[in-house]
């Protein structure tokens, strides 16, 4: 019984490895280089290129989305605990009336 368990997983990874070997994940192959730069030949002179129906969405897409995670960076609120402790322990100082600023004792 355990032999049958054991012969399972040692299977699997074999097959999987002649799988890939094959090409068995469905790949869509290899393009050859071109030489041109995105697979695209230069265009005749005077002619411009025409842009595809997703570039525009891609950029502006791109650009707004990268504008607002900057201002949810930018504007987050300050959750350090570091903070918290500097701004709580400054409260309490100036409750009990001492002085918040650290001022050096005069050496002699």
């Amino acid at each position: 019984m355990s032999s049958a368990i054991v012969r399972s997983f040692t299977r699997t990874p074999l097959r999987r490895a002649v799988q890939l070997r094959r090409g068995g994940g469905h790949s869509e192959g290899y393009n050859q280089p071109t030489g041109y730069l995105f697979g695209e030949k230069p265009l005749p002179p005077g002619t411009k290129r025409v842009k595809e129906d997703w570039e525009n969405m891609y950029i502006y897409g791109f650009m707004g989305s990268m504008v607002v995670g900057t201002a949810i960076v930018y504007y987050k609120p300050d959750t350090n605990v570091h903070s918290w402790a500097y701004r709580e322990a400054k409260a309490r100082m100036e409750a009990r009336g001492e002085d918040v600023k650290y001022k050096p004792e005069q050496q002699e």
